[in-house]
């Protein structure tokens, strides 16, 4: 095994999370599944991976993955619950996932707008649910987004074997479905959610984190018009309605959105996980309600609306954050949302090195056994790594000091 990964952790934690399945020669398949995603260089095909366990195997591996009944979900929470005893995360990061395909029979593959990406894309749209903490970030669970096409048509449930329960659902609500699944079935302490609003209306996601309570930090825009935002006046005179035009917020004659929060900037330093630089960046706050469009009285959130300064010089913030956290500090609130580059980071240097984007299969269930596969093996990195411990002072860039933003 090479020397990034703990061959102690690596039969630790497997024994551990694959103890749900049954079968004593599934859980070999597993560890094997598991041994060659770490190992294999470039393409984690199923002849690669199999080569890599001595040639002989790829069928019972192929079996493992796409057609063996086994669960993925309790390999997931007891993976879940590892991390959040020995990595104590500060935050549940959701993270898009976009896979480009060639052709139609992939499992929910279908040519789709995607607003990451500002075009249409042959493609299959997934949700990460990560674990973050600043010294390391791990992904738990996923969600397939299955497009009406594949979920409304008997025949293509069929050929992709999707299980009678499992309908359409957007990334957002994808996303909403993994956090229940966190707080209501595996009984985890919730963590601060981290999720990117800005191309869907925030309302009805912000609402039902609030209801779960379970405390957010989630990007906006409020120059569009899915986002209604009002700043609270310091009087008792009501909200300064905050409008659009496409290009940034309005400020009213009192200032608005950009004036409210001007008045409480404060410098604000975090750590740049995609550059491991110390940032400073200037950050206000402002008390703000969330209308849901159309909506009445009854349909809107008093939350924090951050706005940060990316860039000096420039008149209104550069980003957008809303979060209901009660009396937070405005530091770690901003800090709490910049764990999102934690796992932008990992996923580019860990996941998908390690497959992340490699399923070349067409089942619902194979799907999510090869993203549970990676997991693992991501998790296992990132533990092993953590075992070793920070660098030491000698080796840490000189670039590690405070920049401003």
């Amino acid at each position: 095994m090479p020397e990034d990964y703990s061959p102690a952790i690596f039969t630790e934690f497997l024994t551990r999370t694959l103890a749900s399945i049954p079968r004593s020669d599934q859980r070999r398949w597993g560890e094997l599944y598991v041994r060659g995603l770490l190992s294999v260089d470039g393409k984690k095909t199923m002849r690669a991976l199999a080569s890599n366990a001595g040639g002989g195997v790829e069928q019972s591996l192929y079996q493992f993955i796409t057609k063996s009944p086994w669960d993925c979900v309790p390999v997931r929470r007891e993976m879940a619950r590892h991390l959040h005893q020995h990595a104590e995360p500060r935050a549940w990061v959701v993270r898009p996932l976009v896979l480009t395909k060639v052709g139609q029979h992939s499992v929910g593959v279908e040519r789709q707008f995607v607003a990451q990406l500002g075009r249409i894309v042959n493609c299959q749209q997934g949700m990460g649910l990560w674990l973050a903490s600043d010294q390391l970030s791990s992904p738990v669970d996923w969600w397939l987004a299955l497009p009406e096409c594949w979920t409304d048509e008997p025949e293509m449930r069929r050929r992709a074997s999707i299980p009678e329960h499992v309908g359409s659902c957007p990334p957002e609500q994808c996303a909403i479905g993994s956090v229940a699944r966190l707080t209501d079935e595996w009984n985890m302490p919730a963590r601060p959610v981290v999720m990117d609003l800005r191309d869907t209306g925030p309302h009805p996601v912000c609402a039902e984190l609030a209801e779960r309570q379970v405390p957010f930090v989630v990007r906006v825009d409020p120059a569009k018009s899915h986002t209604a935002v009002e700043a609270l006046r310091p009087t008792d005179r009501g909200p300064a309605r905050v409008t659009g035009t496409g290009t940034g917020p309005v400020a009213e004659p009192d200032g608005g959105l950009a004036g409210a929060l001007s008045r409480n900037r404060m410098p604000v330093e975090w750590l740049d996980h995609r550059t491991g630089v110390v940032r400073a960046t200037s950050v206000g706050s402002a008390r703000v309600r969330l209308r849901a469009p159309g909506g009445g009285r009854a349909d809107r959130q008093d939350l924090v609306l951050l706005g940060a300064w990316g860039k000096p010089g420039r008149r209104a913030p550069s980003e957008y954050w809303l979060s209901n956290l009660s009396r937070p500090r405005l530091g770690t609130v901003y800090r709490t949302a910049m764990l999102s580059r934690r796992v932008e980071r990992d996923q580019a240097e860990v996941s998908d090195r390690l497959g992340l984007r490699d399923f070349e299969g067409r089942s619902f269930r194979g799907w999510h056994h090869h993203m549970t596969m990676v997991s693992l093996a991501h998790a296992i990195t990132m533990l092993s790594r953590a075992e070793r411990g920070p660098l030491p002072e000698s080796s840490v860039p000189r670039s590690a000091k405070v920049t401003a933003a």
